[in-house]
């Protein structure tokens, strides 16, 4: 096998001790089955980002995060990567006009969809009237809009064949946040909109039971907000396809920050994953690299170490640098950073050099603070195959010093 066993913790690929520490305090906590690292793994809040754990009739809205099914999108186009590359300068600049990115931003022309009509907004009634007005307009005026952090829109190159892909990276936006911040502030008392304490990075999860009320409503809300991601996701590939002038003849889809009721040795387990993308034999899933490496398209394998990671593999390559260390800190007053270990022309430097037409990004998302995605796929070999290898000829992210709260 190439997992380890640490503590009771199934680790993939080099152990970080801050995450182990975190996914050793996951597994004492609850009605815990099984806790893994995916080779990607690092420290988050509450759960390790490429942490898994499986229980027994509990959820974490912890343990999910704050950003509610943040996945990825992968389309292939009919179009050739060469045929687009004599105007891609132009393409980059439009997708960066016409989509928006960044903390708390919203659509010029608010997208209309019938989730707006589902029935589990009932959820949010329930518990409080002026959080279901809130949030349900936050939700309508952000539906494909993309946000910040490591949020993306990529146009890709397959190696081999040269065919345009597009894709994307985020979640629930601020509807996902609040109702994740507003799930945890029940669970310790609080009112659902109330101002929350903060929490620590290694505090352990928050745990609901699935039987009993404010359980179900989370589920319930959860599984709402990965519908709304969908449909987010859904909008943005849509119209960086209208910009492209073309439609797409297979597409991939799939949610990396989520829950999910699955069979596990004949038994009904709620699977968490954070930062880990589920690869049951068959499944298909897109995990993307830095700006400056490759994405790929995968396939769960039907073998004992998939079971063995409760059918999960990495979402990404995993960060090796935190931001403040990439980037500096930043004084949010006087909108200087201080310090810093990767200056803005080494990231243009180096996705030049990988024949990248970037735009926004800061630092703290270059591709220095990265692993190497080959090397997290590799401690995976038996878990997942790869279909498609894609190399990024055009990202787009928020600008550089976009205030980011969401913590995961």
């Amino acid at each position: 096998m190439a997992y380890q066993t640490i503590a009771n913790v199934r680790v993939w690929g080099q152990p970080d001790e801050g995450a182990l520490a975190q996914a050793r305090t996951c597994a004492s906590h609850g009605n815990v089955v099984q806790t893994l690292l995916m080779a990607d793994h690092h420290k988050g809040y509450s759960q390790p980002i490429g942490g898994v754990v499986a229980y027994r009739g509990q959820i974490s809205p912890s343990g999910v995060g704050y950003d509610i099914a943040c996945g990825n999108k992968a389309v292939r186009t009919p179009l050739m990567a060469a045929d687009i590359k004599p105007r891609l300068a132009a393409v980059m600049d439009e997708i960066g006009a016409r989509i928006s990115f960044g903390i708390g931003r919203i659509n010029a022309e608010p997208v209309d969809h019938e989730l707006f009509d589902d029935p589990d907004w009932a959820v949010y009634r329930a518990i409080d009237r002026q959080a279901h007005d809130k949030l349900k307009t936050l939700a309508r005026d952000q539906l494909g809009t993309v946000g910040s952090g490591n949020h993306y829109v990529d146009l890709l190159e397959e190696v081999g064949t040269g065919r345009l892909w597009v894709a994307n990276h985020f979640g629930s936006r601020g509807f996902g946040h609040k109702t994740a911040s507003g799930f945890i502030n029940l669970a310790a008392g609080r009112s659902f909109l109330a101002n929350a304490p903060g929490e620590q990075m290694d505090q352990a999860p928050v745990l609901l039971n699935l039987d009993e009320e404010l359980g179900d409503l989370y589920y319930r809300a959860m599984k709402l907000a990965g519908r709304y991601a969908y449909a987010g996701r859904d909008e943005v590939i849509r119209q960086v396809l209208s910009i492209l002038g073309t439609d797409a003849d297979f597409e991939v889809h799939n949610h990396h920050n989520y829950a999910w009721k699955e069979q596990h040795d004949e038994q009904e387990t709620v699977v968490v994953r954070k930062g880990a993308t589920p690869s049951a034999p068959g499944q298909l899933g897109f995990i993307g690299g830095s700006m400056a490496d490759i994405s790929v398209i995968v396939r769960g394998r039907d073998s004992e170490e998939n079971r063995d990671a409760y059918y999960s593999t990495v979402h990404g390559a995993g960060r090796i640098m935190s931001r403040t260390r990439a980037a500096g800190k930043m004084n949010w007053k006087t909108r200087q950073r201080l310090g810093g270990e990767i200056t803005p022309e080494q990231m243009q430097a180096a996705v030049q050099a990988f024949g990248v037409e970037l735009r926004g990004a800061g630092t703290d998302e270059s591709p220095f603070v990265y692993r190497q995605l080959q090397d997290v796929l590799d401690a995976h070999a038996e878990t997942i195959e790869v279909l498609h290898v894609l190399r990024p000829i055009g990202v787009c992210m928020a600008g550089a010093n976009e205030y980011d709260p969401y913590k995961d």
